[in-house]
């Protein structure tokens, strides 16, 4: 029971004339409040929105195993430096094209460039000393024919004349050895492609062995999937083996490889599925797919992807209910979901 309140004071009413303003805005405001009166029930009896209601059923759809995966480049480099020093210039960044020859990194090579103007001097010296060993050679040889030699001098110069010139041939083994230690300065690109990633900068210790850039080759390109050992019987049995790519689109791999062991500390085995020209024309490497075992048809129930409510890491759908009043509503229900087969 709520306690009773004594009657407010009654309020005088003022008999003062209003002023035309006031008039005009009293008016005004009174007929908005008969409009918004008048338009209450139109408005209460307009139809709502159309929506399009499906009714779901099941039907025969691919049945297997689905993976997601990851699309890699066939032909994938990691230049190393072969060489030590400074890296003196890095020509290029992560994304650039390259050409097959093209340099890529310098690294500082004044110490094999001494090397080389050494080696050049060593055959320089070989050369003459052969040469003299040569005459010697030549010219006893023709006293001894003469006789005012004994044979030991002339034993004596071919001796020395065979090594002049074992003494030449390693003179330019050394000038080879020299050059080939120069090019170690210098990391060209194997081919043409692109750089996936840089490892240096100008500037830092390059010591043989340390990578300094990545390269790939855009084609040919592949999907890659780490399958359970305990579903490889599966796997191997499929029917055909299916790839969406990011697109959405699915395609058929052109060739297909398991290799043949588990890796021992996740116990998967790694697939490697070659897409066709055509198909990995557009992708980039490192992006997500998914592969599809398709081992046969089952019966399940099929929704339209358009009909999926995603909000994080719910998804719904819209279920047609009864309402107390006998029409219909609608319900949003969490589901969840399987393979994706298309639209």
């Amino acid at each position: 029971m709520s306690a009773c309140q004594p009657p407010a004071p009654a309020v005088p009413f003022d008999h003062r004339p209003v002023p035309a303003r006031r008039r005009l805005a009293v008016a005004l405001a009174l007929g908005v409040v008969a409009a918004a009166a008048w338009l209450s029930p139109a408005r209460a009896q307009a139809p709502g929105p159309e929506v399009p209601v499906l009714a779901l059923g099941e039907r025969a759809v691919g049945a297997g195993l689905l993976i997601d995966g990851s699309l890699q480049a066939v032909r994938q480099t990691v230049l190393s430096a072969q060489a030590s020093g400074r890296i003196a210039s890095l020509a290029v960044k992560a994304g650039d094209r390259v050409r097959a020859g093209q340099v890529l990194a310098v690294i500082d090579d004044r110490a094999t460039q001494a090397g080389v103007a050494q080696a050049q001097a060593g055959v320089a010296q070989a050369q003459a000393n052969l040469a003299n060993a040569r005459s010697a050679y030549e010219r006893t040889k023709e006293l001894r024919a003469q006789g005012f030699v004994a044979q030991a001098a002339l034993d004596a110069a071919l001796a020395q004349f065979r090594a002049a010139e074992a003494g030449a041939e390693a003179a330019r083994a050394g000038q080879t050895q020299a050059a080939v230690a120069q090019g170690f300065t210098r990391l060209t690109a194997p081919y043409d492609g692109w750089v996936l990633s840089t490892h240096a900068e100008a500037g830092s210790l390059a010591m043989p062995g340390a990578p300094v850039l990545t390269v790939y080759a855009p084609q040919p390109i592949r999907a890659v999937v780490f399958v359970p050992a305990s579903q490889q019987a599966l796997a191997h049995q499929a029917q055909r083996v299916e790839v969406r790519l990011p697109d959405g689109r699915w395609v058929q791999p052109a060739s297909q490889t398991a290799l043949p062991a588990a890796d021992p500390v996740s116990q998967t085995v790694e697939w490697r599925l070659d897409l066709s020209p055509a198909d990995g024309a557009a992708q980039v490497p490192g992006r997500q797919v998914q592969v599809r075992f398709v081992g046969g048809e089952a019966q399940r129930l099929v929704v339209p992807a358009s009909a999926l409510l995603r909000r994080g890491e719910l998804t719904a759908v819209y279920v047609v209910t009864p309402r107390a009043d006998g029409a219909d509503g609608f319900a949003l229900r969490a589901v969840r979901v399987g393979a994706s087969h298309g639209e």
